[in-house]
C-alpha cells in the first residue's frame, strides 16, 4: 500500500472528498484513506457508487491476501471511505478531487457547484488525463487554488501522479498538493497545461497507431500486442491496455488532443469509434478488443 494504514500521512489533507466513484475514483478514495484521511466517495449515480465500494472491499481483500495489510488494517481503511450520493456531503474536505466523465462541459458544471458549496481555502483539484485546467478553472471564483493531479490505473498501484497548474494555480496550491501526493505514497511530477500533459500527449498516439495497425490487417490484435511486450518490453500490448483504460476514455482524450494542438496525427482512429459506438468499450464493458466475461 501507499503508507502505513491510519498514519495520517496525507499531509496536510485530512478530509478528502473524491467525485466519481468509477475506476479512477474508488482508486483515489482507497489511496487516500489508506493513508488515514477521511473520505468522502461522491456519486450521483447510486448503483456506481456501490459498485465503487465493493471495488475498493475487494482491492483491500487482495492486499490482505498478500500480506501487504492486516485484515484488521484493511478494515480500517475501508471503514474511512464514507459513501453519498450528494455534493452537499463535500463541504467540509479540505481537498476535492473530481474524476468524473472525461467531458468539459460536465467537468465546469461540478466545479461551478463545488466552488459555490466547499470553504473558499479547499483545494479543488482534477484527475482529468487530457481537458485544460485552465478552462475547469475558469467555472469558479478560485482559480489560484484549482489544480490537475492526474493519477494513473489502477490507483492503488501505480506510483505516479502528474501535477498540472493552470494559468491561475498559486504557488501555495501546488507546493500543498505536491506534498500531499508524497505523503501518500506517490511520486508527483509536475507538466504544464497543454493538451494530454506528458502522459497521454505521448501514449495515445501509440495506442490509437494501434488501432490503425489493426484496422489495417497489418497484423492481429495478439500479434501487435505480442511485438510491444516482447520487442519494446512493455508490461502490457497496446490494445490490451487500451481495453483497461477504457476505449470511450482513449477516444475523448484523443478528441481533446486533435482539436486543442490541430495536429491529425492525434486523428481517432475509425475503428475506435466504431468501437465505442458498438458499447465495446474494454474491460469494464466485458468487451473491448478482448472479450473479459
Amino acid at each position: 500500500m501507499s503508507a502505513a494504514p491510519g498514519s495520517n500521512a496525507a499531509g496536510a489533507f485530512q478530509r478528502v472528498a473524491v467525485v466519481g466513484a468509477g475506476t479512477m475514483g474508488n482508486g483515489i478514495a482507497q489511496t487516500f484513506a489508506s493513508a488515514g484521511a477521511e473520505v468522502v466517495l461522491i456519486d450521483v449515480v447510486e448503483p456506481a457508487l456501490k459498485k465503487g465500494l465493493a471495488t475498493i472491499e475487494k482491492s483491500l481483500a487482495k492486499f490482505a491476501e498478500r500480506g501487504k495489510l492486516s485484515a484488521a488494517d484493511a478494515q480500517s481503511i475501508f471503514a474511512r471511505v464514507k459513501p453519498s450520493t450528494t455534493l452537499q456531503d463535500a463541504k467540509s474536505a479540505e481537498l476535492v478531487v473530481e474524476a468524473v466523465v472525461e467531458r468539459l462541459e460536465v467537468k465546469r458544471k461540478v466545479f461551478a457547484e463545488l466552488d459555490a458549496l466547499t470553504p473558499a481555502a479547499t483545494i479543488l483539484a482534477t484527475n482529468t488525463s487530457s481537458i485544460s485546467i485552465t478552462a475547469i478553472a475558469a467555472s469558479t471564483q478560485r482559480a489560484d487554488r484549482v489544480i490537475g493531479m492526474h493519477f494513473m490505473n489502477p490507483v492503488p498501484l501505480m506510483a505516479l501522479v502528474e501535477i498540472i497548474r493552470g494559468q491561475e494555480t498559486s504557488d501555495a496550491t501546488t507546493q500543498r498538493v505536491v506534498a500531499a501526493s508524497k505523503a501518500i505514497g506517490k511520486t508527483p511530477v509536475e507538466a504544464s497545461d497543454y493538451p494530454g500533459f506528458v502522459s497521454n500527449r505521448v501514449l495515445m498516439p501509440m495506442l490509437n497507431e494501434a488501432v490503425f495497425c489493426l484496422m489495417e490487417g497489418v497484423a492481429t490484435k495478439e500479434a501487435i500486442d505480442t511485438v510491444m511486450r516482447l520487442g519494446m518490453n512493455h508490461p502490457m500490448g497496446p490494445l490490451a491496455l487500451a481495453d483497461l483504460i477504457g476505449l470511450d476514455v482513449c477516444l475523448d482524450i484523443l478528441e481533446v488532443l486533435h482539436s486543442g494542438l490541430g495536429d491529425d496525427k492525434y486523428r481517432p482512429c475509425p475503428l475506435l469509434r466504431r468501437m465505442v459506438a458498438a458499447g465495446r468499450l474494454g474491460k469494464k464493458a466485458g468487451k473491448g478488443f478482448y472479450d473479459y466475461a
